[in-house]
C-alpha cells in the first residue's frame, strides 16, 4: 500500500506571513491540529514548515504574546520530514515512529504538499495492525523530538 492510499488529500495550508490568530481560526474551522506552511507561487505549494496547535500554545500563549502580533513564520517548525505519494506505508510507519511525529506531510516530486498522513489515518486504513501499534508506541514514548505531535 502506498502513502497516497491512506493520506488525507489536499490539506488546508497557510503561508509564513499569516497571523497566528488566523492560523488558529483555520485550525478550529477545519478541526485540525496541524497546518502545513507553504510558499505559494504560481499554483505550487512548496512545503517550508509545519505549525501545530501546540506551537501556538507554547510559543505564543505561554509567552504572553498575542495571535495578532505573531506570524506563522515565528512559531512554525521548519524543515519537516516528509514522505512521497508513492512511498510504502511500512516506510511511512517506520519514519513516523523513528521521528516520533503523529502527522507527516506528503509531497509530490516538486516538493508541493498534496496530502498529510495522521496517526488516525494509520489506525483506520493500514493493514498491518501490529506495525501500527508499534509505531504508535514509538510516537508516544517520552522524550519526543518534535512539536508536530
Amino acid at each position: 500500500m502506498q502513502a497516497r492510499e491512506i493520506m488525507s488529500k489536499d490539506p488546508r495550508t497557510v503561508t509564513p506571513d499569516l497571523s497566528v490568530r488566523e492560523a488558529a481560526r483555520l485550525m478550529k474551522d477545519e478541526d485540525v491540529g496541524v497546518l502545513p506552511v507553504v510558499e505559494a507561487q504560481g499554483g505550487d505549494k512548496r512545503l517550508v514548515g509545519m505549525v501545530t496547535d501546540r506551537d501556538i500554545a507554547i510559543r505564543v500563549v505561554a509567552e504572553g504574546r498575542t495571535g495578532d502580533d505573531a506570524r506563522v513564520r515565528d512559531i512554525m517548525s521548519g524543515n519537516p520530514r516528509t514522505v512521497r505519494e508513492s512511498d510504502n506505508v511500512d516506510d511511512v510507519l517506520e519514519l513516523m515512529g523513528r521521528e516520533q511525529v503523529r502527522r507527516i506531510p506528503v509531497v509530490n516530486d516538486r516538493g508541493n504538499v498534496v496530502g498529510i498522513i495522521a496517526q488516525a489515518d494509520l489506525t483506520r486504513k493500514a493493514r498491518d495492525e501490529s506495525k501500527v501499534e508499534d509505531t504508535i508506541e514509538q510516537i508516544s514514548a517520552p522524550g519526543g523530538k518534535h512539536s508536530q505531535k
